[in-house]
Protein backbone atom coordinates (compact mmCIF):
# COMPACT_ATOMS: atom_id res chain seq x y z
CA UNK A 1 0.00 0.00 0.00
CA UNK A 2 1.34 3.20 -0.77
CA UNK A 3 -0.23 6.89 -0.21
CA UNK A 4 0.85 9.35 -2.36
CA UNK A 5 2.78 8.37 -5.56
CA UNK A 6 6.20 10.17 -6.41
CA UNK A 7 7.42 11.02 -9.01
CA UNK A 8 10.33 8.89 -10.42
CA UNK A 9 13.29 10.32 -12.06
CA UNK A 10 12.85 13.33 -14.05
CA UNK A 11 9.55 12.99 -14.67
CA UNK A 12 6.87 15.67 -13.40
CA UNK A 13 4.12 14.56 -11.29
CA UNK A 14 1.11 13.82 -12.67
CA UNK A 15 -1.55 15.94 -12.70
CA UNK A 16 -4.61 16.81 -14.08
CA UNK A 17 -2.77 20.11 -15.15
CA UNK A 18 0.01 17.76 -17.22
CA UNK A 19 -2.87 15.41 -18.24
CA UNK A 20 -4.50 15.93 -22.13
CA UNK A 21 -8.02 15.18 -21.50
CA UNK A 22 -8.64 14.41 -25.06
CA UNK A 23 -12.31 12.90 -24.72
CA UNK A 24 -11.98 12.28 -21.05
CA UNK A 25 -13.03 15.90 -19.67
CA UNK A 26 -16.16 14.88 -17.68
CA UNK A 27 -13.66 12.56 -16.15
CA UNK A 28 -11.16 14.47 -15.40
CA UNK A 29 -13.94 17.42 -14.00
CA UNK A 30 -15.59 13.90 -12.07
CA UNK A 31 -12.20 13.51 -10.33
CA UNK A 32 -11.95 16.90 -9.37
CA UNK A 33 -14.45 17.02 -7.26
CA UNK A 34 -13.22 14.50 -4.99
CA UNK A 35 -13.60 13.62 -2.13
CA UNK A 36 -16.92 15.92 -1.48
CA UNK A 37 -18.94 12.66 -3.56
CA UNK A 38 -18.91 9.86 -1.91
CA UNK A 39 -20.15 7.52 -4.77
CA UNK A 40 -17.64 5.10 -6.28
CA UNK A 41 -15.43 6.03 -9.66
CA UNK A 42 -14.41 3.39 -11.84
CA UNK A 43 -11.98 4.29 -14.84
CA UNK A 44 -11.30 1.47 -17.70
CA UNK A 45 -9.76 1.46 -21.05
CA UNK A 46 -6.90 -0.30 -22.57
CA UNK A 47 -2.83 0.29 -21.13
CA UNK A 48 -1.52 3.60 -22.03
CA UNK A 49 -4.46 5.87 -21.85
CA UNK A 50 -3.86 7.17 -18.74
CA UNK A 51 -5.78 5.62 -15.93
CA UNK A 52 -3.18 5.74 -13.90
CA UNK A 53 -2.23 9.26 -14.54
CA UNK A 54 -5.80 10.20 -13.61
CA UNK A 55 -5.59 8.30 -10.30
CA UNK A 56 -2.23 9.56 -9.23
CA UNK A 57 -3.65 13.46 -10.13
CA UNK A 58 -6.44 12.68 -7.77
CA UNK A 59 -4.30 11.82 -5.05
CA UNK A 60 -1.85 14.59 -5.71
CA UNK A 61 -4.76 17.16 -5.77
CA UNK A 62 -5.81 15.79 -2.12
CA UNK A 63 -2.18 16.35 -0.96
CA UNK A 64 -2.25 19.81 -1.66
CA UNK A 65 -4.88 20.00 0.05
CA UNK A 66 -3.50 18.30 3.25
CA UNK A 67 -5.91 14.70 2.99
CA UNK A 68 -4.42 11.73 2.80
CA UNK A 69 -5.64 8.77 0.64
CA UNK A 70 -4.91 5.09 0.41
CA UNK A 71 -3.88 3.42 -3.01
CA UNK A 72 -4.00 -0.46 -3.46
CA UNK A 73 -2.86 -2.40 -6.71
CA UNK A 74 -2.04 -5.88 -7.28
CA UNK A 75 1.24 -5.73 -6.13
CA UNK A 76 0.15 -5.06 -2.46
CA UNK A 77 -0.27 -8.40 -1.03
CA UNK A 78 -3.44 -9.02 1.46
CA UNK A 79 -4.63 -7.96 3.84
CA UNK A 80 -4.73 -4.76 3.17
CA UNK A 81 -5.02 -1.92 6.48
CA UNK A 82 -7.45 0.86 6.24
CA UNK A 83 -6.14 3.92 8.07
CA UNK A 84 -8.13 6.17 10.01
CA UNK A 85 -8.07 9.83 8.34
CA UNK A 86 -7.60 8.70 4.60
CA UNK A 87 -10.34 10.87 2.88
CA UNK A 88 -10.24 8.84 -0.37
CA UNK A 89 -9.22 4.95 -1.38
CA UNK A 90 -7.74 4.37 -5.00
CA UNK A 91 -7.25 0.65 -6.70
CA UNK A 92 -5.52 0.28 -9.55
CA UNK A 93 -5.86 -2.78 -11.88
CA UNK A 94 -8.80 -4.10 -10.35
CA UNK A 95 -8.78 -6.46 -12.75
CA UNK A 96 -5.24 -8.03 -11.76
CA UNK A 97 -6.13 -8.89 -8.10
CA UNK A 98 -5.71 -12.56 -6.76
CA UNK A 99 -8.18 -14.05 -4.66
CA UNK A 100 -6.78 -12.65 -1.20
CA UNK A 101 -6.39 -9.18 -2.81
CA UNK A 102 -10.56 -9.68 -3.65
CA UNK A 103 -11.30 -10.67 -0.49
CA UNK A 104 -9.12 -7.68 1.05
CA UNK A 105 -10.58 -5.46 -1.97
CA UNK A 106 -14.08 -6.14 -1.02
CA UNK A 107 -13.68 -5.48 3.12
CA UNK A 108 -12.19 -2.05 1.59
CA UNK A 109 -14.94 -1.01 -0.37
CA UNK A 110 -17.74 -1.95 2.69
CA UNK A 111 -15.27 -0.02 5.20
CA UNK A 112 -15.41 2.71 2.61
CA UNK A 113 -18.78 2.85 1.99
CA UNK A 114 -19.55 3.29 6.14
CA UNK A 115 -17.08 5.93 6.42
CA UNK A 116 -18.54 8.14 3.48
CA UNK A 117 -15.07 7.85 2.00
CA UNK A 118 -15.19 7.83 -2.50
CA UNK A 119 -13.34 4.69 -3.64
CA UNK A 120 -11.56 4.95 -6.96
CA UNK A 121 -10.52 1.97 -8.79
CA UNK A 122 -9.36 1.25 -12.48
CA UNK A 123 -9.21 -1.09 -15.09
CA UNK A 124 -8.60 -2.45 -18.35
CA UNK A 125 -12.42 -3.70 -19.02
CA UNK A 126 -15.72 -2.29 -18.34
CA UNK A 127 -17.21 -4.17 -14.60
CA UNK A 128 -19.00 -6.34 -16.12
CA UNK A 129 -15.98 -7.90 -17.64
CA UNK A 130 -13.82 -7.67 -14.81
CA UNK A 131 -12.90 -11.38 -13.73
CA UNK A 132 -13.21 -10.90 -10.30
CA UNK A 133 -15.25 -12.45 -7.71
CA UNK A 134 -19.03 -11.22 -8.34
CA UNK A 135 -19.90 -9.41 -5.22
CA UNK A 136 -17.10 -7.00 -5.87
CA UNK A 137 -17.17 -6.99 -9.14
CA UNK A 138 -21.16 -5.43 -9.05
CA UNK A 139 -19.98 -2.77 -6.38
CA UNK A 140 -17.09 -1.67 -8.82
CA UNK A 141 -19.74 -0.50 -11.47
CA UNK A 142 -22.48 0.91 -8.64
CA UNK A 143 -21.11 4.39 -9.42
CA UNK A 144 -19.68 6.33 -12.29
CA UNK A 145 -18.02 4.68 -14.84
CA UNK A 146 -15.78 6.16 -17.26
CA UNK A 147 -14.08 4.61 -20.29
CA UNK A 148 -10.97 6.40 -21.04
CA UNK A 149 -10.26 7.25 -24.63
CA UNK A 150 -7.05 6.74 -26.81
CA UNK A 151 -5.60 10.37 -27.46
CA UNK A 152 -6.13 10.88 -31.57
CA UNK A 153 -2.83 11.91 -33.29
CA UNK A 154 -2.47 15.77 -32.71
CA UNK A 155 -2.53 15.33 -29.28
CA UNK A 156 -0.30 12.41 -29.18
CA UNK A 157 2.39 14.63 -30.66
CA UNK A 158 1.40 17.30 -28.23
CA UNK A 159 2.03 15.45 -25.41
CA UNK A 160 5.19 13.83 -26.69
CA UNK A 161 6.58 17.38 -27.65
CA UNK A 162 5.94 18.59 -23.95
CA UNK A 163 7.13 15.29 -22.66
CA UNK A 164 10.14 16.17 -24.59
CA UNK A 165 10.82 19.37 -23.94
CA UNK A 166 10.37 18.54 -20.30
CA UNK A 167 13.33 16.79 -20.24
CA UNK A 168 15.32 18.97 -22.81
CA UNK A 169 15.39 16.53 -25.69
CA UNK A 170 15.25 17.80 -29.28
CA UNK A 171 12.51 15.98 -30.90
CA UNK A 172 12.84 16.91 -34.95
CA UNK A 173 9.85 16.37 -36.79
CA UNK A 174 11.44 13.66 -38.70
CA UNK A 175 12.03 11.25 -35.08
CA UNK A 176 8.31 12.00 -33.98
CA UNK A 177 7.10 10.80 -37.22
CA UNK A 178 9.17 7.75 -37.02
CA UNK A 179 8.23 6.74 -33.54
CA UNK A 180 4.68 7.22 -34.47
CA UNK A 181 4.68 4.79 -37.39
CA UNK A 182 7.04 2.07 -35.85
CA UNK A 183 4.85 2.34 -32.51
CA UNK A 184 1.81 2.17 -31.09
CA UNK A 185 0.10 5.17 -30.32
CA UNK A 186 0.45 4.47 -26.32
CA UNK A 187 1.94 6.69 -24.62
CA UNK A 188 2.97 5.06 -21.67
CA UNK A 189 4.84 3.25 -24.38
CA UNK A 190 6.32 6.10 -26.58
CA UNK A 191 7.43 7.81 -24.02
CA UNK A 192 9.84 5.14 -22.30
CA UNK A 193 11.01 5.06 -26.20
CA UNK A 194 11.91 8.20 -25.63
CA UNK A 195 13.56 8.22 -22.63
CA UNK A 196 15.32 5.00 -24.22
CA UNK A 197 16.25 7.12 -26.74
CA UNK A 198 17.68 10.05 -24.87
CA UNK A 199 19.89 7.60 -23.11
CA UNK A 200 21.24 6.01 -25.97
CA UNK A 201 21.77 9.56 -27.67
CA UNK A 202 24.26 10.58 -24.01
CA UNK A 203 25.82 7.50 -24.46
CA UNK A 204 26.80 6.87 -28.06
CA UNK A 205 27.52 11.04 -27.90
CA UNK A 206 25.60 11.64 -31.08
CA UNK A 207 22.28 13.47 -31.50
CA UNK A 208 18.75 12.53 -31.94
CA UNK A 209 17.76 11.58 -35.67
CA UNK A 210 16.07 9.05 -37.15
CA UNK A 211 19.06 7.27 -38.21
CA UNK A 212 20.06 6.92 -33.95
CA UNK A 213 16.53 6.00 -33.29
CA UNK A 214 17.02 3.14 -35.81
CA UNK A 215 20.27 2.02 -34.60
CA UNK A 216 19.13 1.88 -31.30
CA UNK A 217 16.24 -0.56 -31.96
CA UNK A 218 18.95 -2.90 -33.99
CA UNK A 219 20.70 -2.88 -31.29
CA UNK A 220 18.31 -3.22 -28.84
CA UNK A 221 15.23 -4.67 -30.19
CA UNK A 222 11.93 -2.53 -30.17
CA UNK A 223 10.53 -3.60 -27.15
Amino acid sequence: MRQIPLAIGLEAPRSFDNFVPGANAAAVEHLRTLPTQPTPVYLWGPSGVGKTHLLEAAVQRLDAQGLRAGWFSPADPAPWPYEDGWSMVVIDDAGGLDAAQQHAAFATFVETTARGVPLVAAGRVPPVDLPLREDLRTRLGWGHVFAIQPLGEAEVRATLRRVADQRGIFLSDDVMDYLLTRFARDLKHLVAQLDRLDEFSLATKRQITVPLLKQMLAEGGSA
